[in-house]
């Protein structure tokens, strides 16, 4: 019997994504893509590929080695703050491993898991396809030497670099609601990463930085703050004229996508009020491009939205059409009736007039020196 949809193709998954947990209270749940891959099982066709753990020399491409040995040396024998001695408490608060990214028993194969399917993404596109997802991944906060936001590896800065052996041009683009500072420091010096992000901006978001002046070695660093409250409506306009003529201009050979939900309105962390198809509409317009995507999960705390989010998102990339009524199965479990908005928050058009001055900013000072 012929199939009704064809099949998401190279959907790269590691178990140890499961595994990947700060505790029971912290908002990054591990049930995201439990609840992702559910509904878009009852939709489309997918075959998961499971796929090996990254390797330390992945991790290497873009984390210093003593950082990476205090990941796995906190991960085999962390029994609490308390079990501490002094020198493991100045190690631990020079790598970013308290607060928001606290160790945990596990955490670095549980790291190499998450890395690992977006290492199989990023290889299968710098091998020839035209579209790879790694839907546990988009940990974008995540520095050299530093975990910082819920992330350890930073797997989108590496599939960038994976990319560059094969493409001369690579451009990496955010829109999660927190700016994607770790990619951007990353790829900061190098020319041939184009590092894009649109955000809220830092006076009421973590992590605070990521402005339009910070342009990057020969203004290969683009941002797009917004203001707390903006809406759908004007934070596409402000994608749409922040963001693709910096692509237009750099003319990259593939992409790297993350693909954070946090934009929305019911999101419990972010500020913008945005919707699932205006978010999705950002989403189409990288499409639009016809490059190769790398595409990575990220940012998204609430469970409703989230999954509906991902599979639109992961619909429309491999061109599979799909209906806005959620299999009424999956509707009660998953809180929600169908993958769009019914209604769109009020009043249209916040925030616009900070936009358009960030858009000013950019077209006058940024776009014109972007060079491919």
């Amino acid at each position: 019997m012929p199939l009704k949809y064809p099949v998401v193709p190279h959907f790269y998954y590691n178990s140890l994504i499961e595994k990947y947990s700060f505790g029971p209270k912290h908002p990054l749940k591990p049930e995201r893509v439990d609840r992702t891959l559910r509904l878009l099982n009852a939709i489309a066709p997918v075959e998961v590929i499971d796929v090996p753990s990254a390797t330390r020399e992945d991790a290497l491409r873009c984390h210093d080695e003593d950082y990476i040995d205090a990941i796995q040396s906190f991960s085999e024998t962390w029994e609490g703050e308390d079990a501490l001695t002094d020198d493991q408490q100045l190690i631990r608060h020079e790598f970013g491993l308290y607060g928001d990214n606290p160790p945990f028993r596990g955490m670095y194969e549980a790291s190499l898991g998450y890395l690992g399917a977006t290492v199989a993404a990023a290889n299968a596109v710098k091998d020839g396809a035209n579209l790879a997802f790694a839907i546990t991944g988009g940990l974008h906060h995540a520095q050299r030497r530093l975990a910082s936001g819920f992330c350890i590896f930073d797997d989108p800065a590496i599939a960038c670099d994976i990319l560059l052996d094969r493409f001369d041009r690579v451009a990496y683009v955010d829109i999660d609601v927190h700016a994607g500072d770790g990619v951007q420091w990353i790829h900061y010096d190098n020319p041939r990463v184009l590092t894009c992000s649109i955000h809220e901006e830092g006076k009421t978001l973590y992590p605070g930085t990521c402005w339009p002046e910070e342009t990057g070695t020969e203004f290969s660093s683009l941002n797009v703050p917004i203001q707390a409250h903006t809406t759908g409506d004007v934070w596409l306009d402000a994608f749409r004229q922040g963001i693709l003529p910096g692509l237009e201009k750099y003319q990259p050979q593939a992409i790297v996508l993350q693909l954070g939900t946090d934009t929305h309105h019911l999101d419990p962390l972010g500020h913008i009020n945005s919707t699932a198809q205006e978010w999705l509409a950002a989403v189409t317009d990288i499409k639009a491009l016809g490059l190769p995507i790398v595409a990575t999960g990220g940012g998204g705390y609430n469970l409703t939205t989230v999954p509906r989010m991902w599979v639109a998102a992961i619909l429309t990339l491999a061109n599979i059409p799909f209906q806005n009524e959620i299999p009424e199965h999956l509707q009660q479990p998953l809180g929600a009736k169908t993958i769009f908005d019914d209604a769109l928050p009020e009043p249209r058009n916040t925030g616009r007039p900070y936009a358009e001055s960030v858009i000013s900013w950019l077209k006058t000072n940024h776009h014109p020196n972007i060079r491919p």
